[in-house]
């Protein structure tokens, strides 16, 4: 009988939950690993710089208590990564915390490790300045000036961080900022299995059951064998099917093929994918090319100012049919306005995204010429100065998108129709992306400490 791991991923982030009943299914099928990502860069810089989780702590701990008690009552090992959403130190703090209160509440025992990927500036700095970090999607080189305005930088780490603390006993591991498949390549490379199959599993599992039918959060049971995976959702209602799988398998990608990871890049060229039940996919023929220099991805972000919003819409089909001209108005009021308090053009945004008409493509909208007969606006403003400049131009661009003038006008009251009272929101810290780099390390555990822990 050949060699194989078997893998159940929960939901493909830690937090937006799954049905009891399919994990219990999955356990029925003795996995030898269970675990999920937890999170991830596509909600944006924010939660990086802010240090807070994109899903609730509430959805977190709910789902993390029930991987816990089945792991740990099973004794089968639980794995992590990019712990708390974004993976700094706070966010794996968080799910620490958690974990151990967890532990406490159900009288649970296992010993914990946290692999931190929070990277300290200096040896960013000292990195930079030896030549080893280079820039990605046409960011500009890393200076030392961007590294110090950075208010959290993390490393994505690749498997070998959570093959070294499962070597050293972890039955529970927390990791920070990770390549969404690299755990699951972690245990199924550390079960003597080739790179091919093992991070091609990962890119299944690192989403749950998203690569079945009906797509939905739900756990996905994994086989990793020498020359192929096999993947099935444990939940009846949904199932795997060749064309499931192949359309998952482009997902997140530049290339659809050429999925590149730390050590190496994975070649989905050649895959083929085989239904061997109404429910379960077969897929072989991928195949591993290890890089000559092994890089992690740098993830960085700033504070780039404070943000207040408003939302408001119309249905006043005079102002519509000359909405362009309505909007450039509003523009040189608030200009006009905000210069007398103090802000200048240069130290806001005024942002108008005009929904019904481009509010999702904007200049990139291929309808150019429909008359909606409503258009909704949602009003933003991001200050460099403070929150509360934030909010007095805000104010400044609702007046005046509720009262300017324009030819041709009856309504004689307010233009707009606002859903909320207050109406302006006071969103706070913006962030953005200032470090996107690749690093090269000597050792793929270098930068990523690991701390154990007995409960």
């Amino acid at each position: 009988m050949s060699k194989e791991i078997r893998l159940l991923s929960t939901s493909a982030i830690l937090g937006y939950g799954f049905p009891e009943a399919s994990l219990r299914g999955g356990l029925d099928r003795q996995p030898h690993v269970i675990g999920v990502d937890g999170g991830s860069v596509d909600p944006g810089p924010h939660y990086l710089g802010s240090g807070k989780p994109f899903c609730s702590p509430i959805a977190i701990r709910r789902d993390l208590r029930l991987m816990l008690n089945t792991a740990v009552r099973a004794n089968i090992p639980l794995v992590i990564g990019t712990s708390g959403g974004a993976g700094g130190a706070p966010h794996l703090a968080l799910v620490a915390t958690m974990a151990r209160e967890i532990a406490r509440e159900d009288d649970l025992h296992f010993k914990m490790a946290l692999i931190q990927a929070e990277q300290d500036k200096e040896s960013v700095k000292r990195r930079l300045a030896a030549g080893r970090v280079t820039s990605l999607a046409h960011q500009p080189p890393l200076t030392d000036e961007t590294i110090d305005r950075s208010t959290r930088i993390v490393g994505m780490m690749g498997p070998e961080p959570f093959i070294e603390a499962l070597d050293a006993g972890a039955q529970v591991v927390l990791a920070g900022r990770a390549s969404d498949p690299a755990s699951w390549a972690a245990a199924a490379t550390r079960a003597q299995l080739p790179p091919a199959p093992a991070w091609y599993a990962g890119k299944m599992l690192e989403c749950g059951a998203t690569p079945s039918i009906p797509k939905g959060h739900d756990c996905l049971f994994v086989t990793v064998r020498e020359d192929h995976v096999e993947c099935e959702p444990t939940n009846p209602a949904r199932r795997c099917t060749p064309l499931s799988i192949a359309n998952h398998s482009l997902h997140e990608n530049s290339s659809p093929i050429h999925h590149i990871e730390p050590g190496g890049m994975l070649d989905t060229s050649d895959c083929r994918f085989d239904a061997v039940s109404d429910r379960a996919v077969r897929i072989s023929g991928m195949r591993w090319n290890p890089a000559e220099r092994y890089t992690v991805k740098l993830e960085g972000v700033e504070l780039a100012g404070y943000r207040s919003v408003c939302v408001c819409g119309t249905r006043d089909p005079l102002l519509i049919g000359r909405l362009d001209d309505f909007i450039a108005s509003v523009r040189g009021e608030v200009a006009t306005k905000a210069a007398a308090f103090g802000a200048s053009p240069g130290s806001y945004q005024l942002g108008i995204r005009i929904y019904g008409r481009d509010g999702v493509m904007a200049a990139r909208e291929p309808i150019q010429h429909a008359t909606p007969h409503e258009l909704g606006f949602v009003l933003e403003v991001v200050s460099q100065q403070s929150q509360e400049m934030a909010s007095a131009v805000l104010g400044m661009a609702r007046t005046n998108m509720l009262h300017t003038d324009f030819p041709g006008r009856l309504c004689r009251e307010g233009n707009m129709a606002f859903p909320f009272s207050p109406s302006d929101i006071e969103v706070g810290p913006v962030y953005r992306f200032s470090v996107y780099h690749v690093a090269e390390l000597d050792e793929p555990t270098e930068p990523f400490p690991i701390q154990y822990e007995t409960l």
